[in-house]
């Protein structure tokens, strides 16, 4: 402790008065300086130890522990009996010197503490009561543990994430989109699937080479392991060319040519192997109403085992196909509809819900170049009533070549009216009702209008042609005609026109 200058703001800042600190008139203040008794007299007055504030300053000077004399230094003034002198640094004889207390020092009153040597006794002060620390409440302890609780969930999850989180380029070592769900490869069998697995075994695609042309298309297994295709598929193989036909299975085998009739545009043809493939089942098209559901399976533009599904658009769809009055022209009383057909479906069948043949895709309607540049379908595809088909495939297997229905009337093709009418006179030769033919005997004459055949209003000449050859040869057919303003009825019984040659390309 040093006798340094303090102002009076000063005074206390520290705990403690300094002693050089005086009141108004020059006087040291009482307060200004401890109170020291001598060691013998604290006792004896009766009075308690003044807590003066310097007791826990250490040992005084020369002494051990207040009892034990150490000699001084020399030059400091203090004498060998020991003892604290005079804070202030006057001569000895103003300070009283005492020994060592009877008891342990008491505290500082205005002391703070400044370390581990300040700490107050181990047992506390004398005569001080120390309260009871209450301990905590059961509620805040669950409040504490229900903290705990969430922020270990919290740090949990945030640790997850920082673990399992994407990286920068977006890729996920642990992503995954789960298993596959379970299922079944079964359908109903009249569900396209079910139609689709019962038929595709019994259709087959073409590739034909004919030396300086070559076409594709499909077919179908019938009975005796024959294959019934269109007569535009295989007709460029008839002077002698190669046929290939692949089976569902993909085996592959050469195939010739049995029969062919360009007016119905029908071929059969015989592979060589059918590589234990089904025969297909026949249906009836007479039995066909528009609206039914139907499925085309064939080999569009090379694609094998094509299924596409739709429904029987319209019935009696008179079509004609290649040039009129040609030996290859083709007319058709068509099953139209919209299930999709394209170049390469030609010869494939046309089946129900059942399975059913009901008839052969043939043709399809579409733009043309100049309208835009779609020769696809535009889903109106066009095929031969089963039925038909049924008839052909056993007359050209049986004979090689297929009767031709007639009725023996030749048609104006310049009138414009309603209905369609018979020439009224020779052309080139031509009787205008062949004598002693079919319409001759149903008592049909030149210059009759025929207005309906069975029941179906004719519109034109392809349309009449085209129902007609669309029946077998025996067939009786009811006709509505008009002549002189009058309509009559006729019943004419289909016949055959002369078996020809089977018209071979040049």
């Amino acid at each position: 402790m040093t006798d340094e200058i303090r102002t009076p703001e000063a005074h206390g800042a520290q705990g403690r008065t300094p002693s050089d600190f005086t009141d108004d008139v020059g006087r040291p203040s009482p307060s200004s300086r401890p109170h020291f008794l001598p060691a013998d007299e604290a006792g004896s007055h009766g009075e308690p130890p003044v807590n003066d504030g310097w007791s826990q300053l250490g040992d005084p000077p020369g002494q051990g522990r207040w009892s034990q004399a150490v000699p001084p230094p020399e030059g400091t003034g203090q004498s060998a009996e020991g003892g604290w002198g005079d804070p202030s640094g006057r001569a000895r004889q103003d300070t009283a010197v005492f020994g060592p207390p009877a008891g342990p020092p008491p505290p500082p009153t205005q002391a703070f503490g400044m370390g581990a040597g300040w700490a107050p006794p181990p047992g506390g002060f004398a005569g001080a009561a120390v309260p009871a620390r209450p301990g905590p409440r059961t509620s805040t302890m669950v409040i504490v543990a229900v903290l705990v609780a969430l922020l270990a969930s919290t740090l949990g999850s945030v640790g997850t994430y920082l673990l399992t989180r994407p990286d920068a380029s977006g890729r996920d070592p642990s992503f995954s989109l789960g298993k596959a769900p379970s299922g079944s490869n079964s359908r109903p069998p009249d569900s396209v699937a079910g139609v689709a697995a019962k038929v595709l075994p019994s259709v087959v695609s073409l590739a034909v080479d004919g030396g300086t042309s070559a076409a594709t298309g499909s077919g179908f297994l019938i009975k005796g392991g024959y294959v019934v295709t269109n007569n535009h598929v295989v007709a460029a193989a008839a002077p002698g060319g190669e046929i290939q036909i692949q089976f569902s299975n993909r085996k592959s085998t050469s195939a010739q040519i049995i029969g062919r009739d360009p007016e119905s545009d029908l071929a059969v043809v015989k592979p060589a192997e059918t590589f234990g493939a089904p025969e297909i089942s026949l249906g009836n098209s007479d039995n066909v109403v528009v609206g039914d559901p139907v499925v085309a399976i064939g080999s569009p533009l090379g694609l094998v085992g094509t299924v596409t599904s739709g429904i029987v658009s319209s019935l009696n769809r008179p079509v004609q196909a290649g040039e009129e009055n040609s030996s290859d022209t083709t007319w058709l009383s068509a099953i139209q509809t919209d299930a999709a057909i394209n170049p390469g479906n030609s010869g494939g069948p046309l089946v129900n819900a059942g399975g059913e043949v009901i008839g052969v895709n043939s043709a399809i309607a579409t733009l043309g170049r100049s309208a835009g540049g779609q020769s696809g379908s535009i889903g109106l595809g066009f095929a031969i009533p089963v039925n038909h088909a049924r008839r052909i495939a056993e007359e050209l297997v049986a004979n090689g070549v297929a009767k031709k229905s007639r009725i023996g009337v030749t048609l104006d093709q310049t009138y414009q009216g309603t209905g369609v009418r018979i020439d009224s006179e020779v052309k080139q030769g031509t009787r205008p009702v062949e004598p002693d033919g079919p319409a001759d005997k149903a008592g049909l004459k030149p210059g009759d209008v025929i207005l309906e055949i069975d029941g179906t209003v004719v519109q034109d000449s392809t349309e009449l042609i085209a129902l007609i050859r669309n029946k077998a040869p025996g067939e009786k057919l009811t006709i509505k005609f008009q002549r002189g303003g009058q309509e009559k009825t006729a019943v004419v019984t289909v016949g055959a026109a002369a078996v020809q040659p089977t018209p071979q390309p040049s």
